[in-house]
C-alpha cells in the first residue's frame, strides 16, 4: 500500500461527501467503504504522517496503523461530534506521535555503551552535543508535564506544521480554545524552561 501515492479517483472531487456513510459501511465490515476511504484520504494522511515524523517509513506504518483503527473502530465515530476527517486525521496524529515516541525510546535503551566509550578523548564540541542532549530531554519532559489538550494543540501546530485554525478544524474545537490552550501550554514551557534557555527573569 503506497499512501504518498493514494488520491481521489477521478470524477469524485464534485461529488458529495459520502464519507459519514463510508464510515457507516466500514464499521459493518465492507472492505470497498475502507478503500474508498483510503482512495479519499490516503495522500492526506500520509502528508501529516511524514510531518510529525520526519521519516517516510514510520509515516507508512502511521498511515497504515490509523486505517486499521479505522477498520476496528468504524461503529464508534459520531458524526454530531465532527467531521469524519478530522476523526480520521486525529488517528492518523495520534499512531505518528505514538510511533515517533516509540522509536526514540527504542534508540535510547539499544544505544551500546561500554568502558571503551567512556575512554575516548574529549573532542571538540563535544560538551555542546551533550548539551544539547540535556536541553532536548528536559523539552521532552516539559511538553510531557502538560495537560493532553494543551500539549495536542501545541504538537499539531508546532511539529505538524498546522496553523491555529486548522488545529481548531482537526480537534473539533473553536478557535479561541486552541488559542487559549496554545498561550497557556508555551507560558508552562517558558516557565519550565527559562532557566536551561538562560532566562533569568521568566514570568
Amino acid at each position: 500500500m503506497n499512501h504518498r501515492e493514494a488520491a481521489p479517483r477521478t470524477g469524485r472531487a464534485s461529488a458529495p461527501d459520502d464519507s459519514v456513510d463510508l464510515l457507516a459501511g466500514v464499521a459493518e465490515g465492507r472492505r470497498d467503504a475502507l478503500a474508498r476511504l483510503y482512495d479519499r484520504y490516503g495522500r492526506q494522511a500520509w502528508s501529516l504522517a511524514r510531518r510529525i515524523c520526519g521519516d517516510d517509513a514510520l509515516a507508512e506504518d502511521a498511515v497504515q496503523e490509523a486505517f486499521t483503527a479505522v477498520w476496528r473502530e468504524a461503529g464508534r465515530f459520531d458524526p454530531r461530534r465532527g467531521r469524519p476527517s478530522t476523526w480520521l486525521m486525529t488517528l492518523v496524529h495520534h499512531k505518528a506521535v505514538d510511533l515517533v515516541r516509540r522509536e526514540d525510546n527504542a534508540r535510547r535503551r539499544t544505544v551500546p555503551m561500554d568502558d571503551t566509550d567512556l575512554a575516548l578523548p574529549r573532542l571538540p564540541g563535544a560538551d555542546v552535543d551533550a548539551l544539547g542532549a540535556v536541553v532536548a530531554g528536559t523539552v521532552r519532559s516539559a511538553l510531557d508535564a502538560l495537560p493532553a489538550d494543551q500539549r495536542h494543540a501545541l504538537a499539531l501546530a508546532y511539529f505538524g506544521g498546522y496553523t491555529q485554525r486548522e488545529v481548531a478544524t482537526l480537534t473539533g474545537v473553536p478557535l479561541g480554545t486552541v488559542k487559549s490552550r496554545m498561550f497557556a501550554g508555551l507560558g508552562r514551557l517558558r516557565t519550565a524552561l527559562g532557566p536551561v534557555l538562560g532566562e533569568d527573569d521568566v514570568r
